[in-house]
């Protein structure tokens, strides 16, 4: 029976509540002087972000197969939510450092520091 566990994915769709769309909305925000600063949980918390485009075309490939199997989907990838800031923010001419601050509140207890994930049978049997 298929199957398929995707790990995070990004596109334009994806809500303000979710950290990435967070921190470019707040950079943004901040760099056309609308907010002062961008609060966040866990900066070291790391995952890899696909798109939703090419998490899409996996699931189509999978089912297309003679044989489906169980397959996970994901970058092999990992990056920080330290990193990504800083890239966000480089892109509008600002550093992280002077505007995100990490509030206690927004720590997850059960925050999983690194997701690990192995989508070798995805990349082996649907490229």
């Amino acid at each position: 029976m298929p199957a398929g566990i995707l790990y995070s994915h990004e596109s334009p769709r994806r809500g303000f509540e979710f950290v990435t769309r967070k921190i470019t909305s707040h950079a943004a925000r901040i760099k056309l002087g609308l907010a002062k600063e961008l609060s966040l949980g866990n900066l070291d918390a790391k995952t890899g972000l696909g798109h939703a485009r090419d998490y899409v075309r996996a699931m189509w490939l999978m089912l297309q197969r003679k044989n489906p199997d169980a397959y996970v989907i994901a970058t092999g990838e990992r990056h920080s939510v330290r990193e990504f800031a800083e890239v966000a923010f480089s892109h509008v001419s600002l550093d992280y450092q002077d505007y995100v601050v990490v509030d206690p509140q927004l720590l997850r207890p059960a925050d999983v520091k690194t997701l690990l994930e192995n989508s070798a049978l995805a990349m082996k049997d649907l490229g």
